[in-house]
């Protein structure tokens, strides 16, 4: 190559910073010149990692573990696994799991632990096994009628089954009607403000796909073998170890920020692109605005973007020659779901384990990751215990608990709208309601965090996307990444494969960007045949 390229990125999150890293690392530096623009002034999106009084929230949770062995050797390389015993590990008698030859989280911030994943459904102020399991605990607590129920639902769902046009019919098929009015039905409309008959089958077949009463009966008599299982034989939804960096998600996207600009990548934070102007059918040019409030133009040969795609169009329609008005019409009727953490630190949790599963702390505290709250009659979505994600991310691990209450909203809505004090003081009331905690006179320390546009949705105008990927396409140098830039409700490690496809395709004069759009559609991304 005689002169370099020039590429300009469109956000600061895993996509983005992906495809920074892969245009340069090696001496990619030599052949292109890579510009990122984030409109924030931290790294990694919704994968970043929130920094409060010593302690760290993680924005919904980020287990690293994917079936790409190409996304594991890349974090591996970011941030080494570690080969010596952790804080926890000590603690809990963990030592001869570790693999030897990786850093020492003691000595070294830049590590990822090998974490265990556990998870449980609170239901009918019982706790139950995630996802929903048949075992003696789940059979209690439902009860013989419900059980019975259940049971001849389910046979009647393999036997006659529903087209799968909608949401409600794919877990329907999956479950059976009972199952799913108990644990699906209410959780979903709480999650996207949207009953499921109105929601696309794609979303189950994208984030659930392999999941089902047999695949859970299937994982539970594999559990009891003898011969461990690689993580890869396993339904995603039921993988019990991942991966996390030793200071949350955000440390690994710091990180690679880091490595970036070393490279030579120019970053620039603060930066809201505001138009894309396009020429000859292709893009020309984009307009920023930064901190300040100027404007700056940048042109390059080749455009990245993991901005929502409402939000792409919005811009190219600022631009000096406007999108077509059935493409900004589909864009327009795009929906997202928007979501506010409430962190609370307490001196305690009213729960017991009975997991039998060691946990730090004093008192030991339940070692669940997440809590998914499935009853109807709680607001919150999910609770999120940081202290088992990282003891690293507490301040005081030991005598206190640092936990997460996700709530499903709207921008703009009433819970949207309610003060930092109304919110903490909502969120302490639905714990205390749970039995988690005993109210406020436990509570030590409480933050607030609102993120937009957090969950693209599927519905309203999702169907006709492939109309709206066709027209996007067709500027011959702009490539869409990452969950927001393709509207697809992705996992960290697909937004990051939708990156280095487009890398890919640019550094091999690629003009076909079916590659890109196929992520996580692909067969070899479905985790069960």
């Amino acid at each position: 190559m005689s002169q370099k390229q020039s590429v300009v990125i469109i956000g600061g999150g895993p996509a983005g910073l992906t495809a920074a890293w892969e245009l340069v690392k090696d001496g990619g530096a030599d052949n292109y010149e890579v510009t990122v623009l984030e409109e924030s002034q931290e790294f990694g999106g919704i994968a970043r990692t929130v920094k409060h009084n010593g302690n760290r929230m993680d924005i919904g949770g980020h287990r690293f573990f994917s079936k790409d062995e190409r996304i594991m050797d890349w974090w591996k390389e970011t941030l080494p696994l570690q080969g010596a015993p952790s804080y926890d590990d000590k603690k809990l008698g963990r030592e001869h799991e570790l693999e030897p030859g990786g850093p020492d989280p003691e000595t070294t911030d830049k590590v990822m632990l090998k974490r265990h994943r556990v998870s449980r459904i609170y239901w009918n102020k019982h706790f139950l096994d995630y996802p929903v399991t048949l075992n003696l605990n789940t059979l209690q607590a439902m009860g013989p009628k419900i059980t019975m129920q259940a049971g001849f639902s389910y046979l009647k769902s393999v036997f006659h089954k529903l087209p799968e046009d909608n949401l409600e019919n794919f877990y329907i098929n999956r479950f059976g009607r009972k199952l799913y009015s108990m644990f699906f039905e209410g959780y979903t409309e709480k999650l996207w403000g949207r009953h499921p008959s109105e929601i696309s089958a794609d979303w189950g077949s994208q984030r659930v796909k392999g999941l089902s009463i047999m695949g859970v009966l299937k994982n539970a008599f594999q559990k009891m073998m003898p011969k461990k299982r690689d993580n890869a034989e396993v339904e995603t939804s039921l993988i019990e170890e991942f991966w996390y960096p030793k200071l949350g998600p955000g440390q690994l996207w710091e990180t690679v920020a880091d490595n970036a600009e070393q490279a030579g990548v120019k970053i620039i934070k603060g930066a809201k692109v505001v138009a894309v102007n396009q020429a000859d059918g292709k893009i020309a040019s984009l307009e920023y605005e930064d901190a300040n409030g100027e404007r700056h133009t940048m042109a390059a040969d080749q455009f990245i973007s993991s901005m929502p795609v409402k939000d792409l169009l919005e811009a190219i329609d600022e631009g000096k020659e406007q999108a077509p008005s059935d493409m900004k019409a589909i864009a327009e009727g795009l929906p997202y779901r928007d979501f506010v953490t409430v962190g609370l630190l307490v001196k305690r949790l009213k729960l017991k384990n009975e997991t039998k599963i060691p946990t730090l702390g004093n008192p030991p505290i339940v070692p669940d990751c997440w809590i998914y709250v499935q009853d109807p009659g709680y607001k919150v979505g999910r609770l999120q215990i940081f202290n088992n994600w990282s003891p690293y991310l507490v301040k005081d691990v030991d005598d206190t608990v640092w936990i997460g209450l996700e709530y499903f909203c709207e921008e703009g809505d009433k819970f949207w709208n309610m003060s930092d004090r109304d919110a903490t003081k909502f969120a302490i009331q639905e714990l205390t309601r749970m039995g988690v905690i005993n109210g406020e006179k436990d509570v030590l320390d409480s933050h607030r965090e609102r993120v937009k546009k957090a969950y693209p949705a599927y519905f309203d105008t999702y169907d006709q996307m492939p109309e709206l990927v066709e027209y996007l396409d067709s500027f011959g140098n702009l490539y869409c990444v990452g969950r927001n830039g393709q509207h697809r409700y992705n996992n960290m490690d697909h937004s990051m494969a939708t990156a280095i496809e487009a890398v890919g395709n640019i550094k091999d004069g690629k003009t076909s960007k079916q590659n890109v759009w196929s992520v996580n559609t692909d067969k070899s991304y479905h985790e069960e045949k």
